[in-house]
């Protein structure tokens, strides 16, 4: 059975942006139950040396639909999104993530295979082809950011298991 582009990126994209949207939705509730702020979370990191919540998020949105359309345009580089979000936002950009993301054809997106595409940061350039540069740099990207948001959210006592990580999967109908 061939995989095709589509189901090695953005079926997992979605699936995973979808568990992010709901551990999102859990953290609110344990907020909302426990008399919490969640703008805490915002800027809520693991370590001093790693990137608060807000960052992580923004990666997810970064490192899959900006992925694709960093490979239409041959051309990726780091994330531009600098807004300070709040929770809200966060959760707003998680959803506009996901509606992208199901708005992305099947034929568009397996069309990219073998398409030229670099990273760029500053003065360094990575090149890649585009499926290379999908399943090596952006899904490793997305799912690191994906972790760390959940254990940002893990570590503040949100009740979280593996499940709400995986998010709904794709079983045989």
């Amino acid at each position: 059975m061939a995989i095709s582009l589509y189901d090695a990126t953005v079926a997992n994209y979605i699936q995973t942006a979808t568990a992010v949207a709901g551990f999102l939705d859990r953290g609110l509730a344990h907020c909302t139950d426990n008399g919490l702020d969640p703008e805490a979370l915002v800027e809520t990191r693991l370590f001093d040396d790693m990137l608060p919540l807000r960052f992580q998020i923004v990666s997810v949105h970064h490192h899959s639909v900006d992925a694709i359309e960093g490979v239409k345009a041959g051309v990726f580089g780091p994330p531009t999104d600098q807004r300070q979000h709040d929770y809200a936002g966060l959760q707003a950009l998680v959803a506009e993530t996901v509606a992208a993301l199901k708005a992305l054809k099947r034929d568009e997106v397996d069309a990219l295979q073998g398409k030229d595409v670099a990273f760029k940061m500053r003065s360094m350039e990575m090149p890649f082809i585009a499926e290379n540069f999908l399943f090596s740099f952006s899904l490793p990207n997305f799912y690191f950011h994906s972790a760390t948001a959940y254990d940002i959210l893990r570590s503040k006592g949100v009740p979280l298991g593996k499940r709400d990580f995986m998010g709904p999967m794709r079983m045989k109908a």
